[in-house]
């Protein structure tokens, strides 16, 4: 009988203590920025910079990575390459060509955003020195 109920209860007590983890953390980041907007402080210092490509477009291309790997190392193995070779090569071989192309995605995308905002702010000179002639 217990034998069966020390599994659930492990997992329950995992799952548990990352869930009040996690409502800690957002709680007391609550509680701050409620504390600094009753004293009218800026609360702009939780705006953090905005990341390029999503985790979800990073972790897709990784698991894409990943399948295509086993996809090309069970070729491999029933070309005759060792199994204990192949897996793990084709693997992490694919898998970081997946982050690759999202660096390269996340590169380009910054890229992009840094002309943007180069554009905006000679727009925003540009005016201010109409409005001040």
């Amino acid at each position: 009988m217990f034998e069966q109920v020390i599994p659930i209860f492990g997992m329950l007590s995992v799952f548990g203590s990352i869930s009040f983890i996690v409502y800690l953390y957002y709680s007391t980041r609550h509680r701050e920025r409620m504390a600094l907007i009753e004293r009218g402080v800026d609360a702009s210092i939780f705006a953090g910079e905005q990341r390029g490509i999503s985790i979800t477009l990073r972790l897709s291309l990784l698991a894409m990575g990943v399948g295509c790997g086993i996809l090309l190392a069970e070729l491999l193995f029933s070309a005759g390459l060792r199994e204990d070779v192949a897996f793990p090569a084709m693997i992490f071989l694919f898998g970081g060509l997946g982050l690759l192309i999202a660096y390269w995605l996340d590169d380009r995308n910054r890229e992009k955003l840094n002309d943007a905002r180069e554009r905006r702010d000679i727009r925003q000179q540009q005016r201010q020195v109409q409005h001040q002639d």
